[in-house]
């Protein structure tokens, strides 16, 4: 079976911060927003197998794919060769902003 090698992008990697920042406050719990931000990260890495899913968005850029977790995070990453690379990683209806991802 292919392996994939799982990156994220800077922009990603903010967003990930954020998004744990606002589980924090919003739940008022380090302990949930680290649950739940270890859950997103888990579903990230599972993108070493089998990263062709989510929606083929070409209308927005050539091989990008979007696809959620959990009805509140869509992730927009391409794949690249051997790699994944996550370009963003919005939460709750979050617009994902492409034009700042350097990839």
């Amino acid at each position: 079976m292919k392996r994939y090698d799982v990156r994220l992008s800077p922009e990603a990697e903010t967003d990930l911060v954020d998004i744990y920042q606002y589980v924090r406050v919003a739940s008022q719990s380090p302990a949930v927003a680290r649950q739940y931000l270890d859950r997103v990260t888990s579903y990230l890495s599972s993108f070493d197998v089998f990263p062709e899913r989510g929606s083929l968005r070409n209308d927005i850029r050539p091989g990008l794919r979007v696809v959620g977790f959990e009805r509140t995070i869509s992730v927009a990453f391409i794949i690249e060769d051997e790699s994944v690379i996550i370009l963003r990683v919005g939460h709750n209806g979050q617009q994902l902003n492409l034009s700042d991802t350097r990839q």
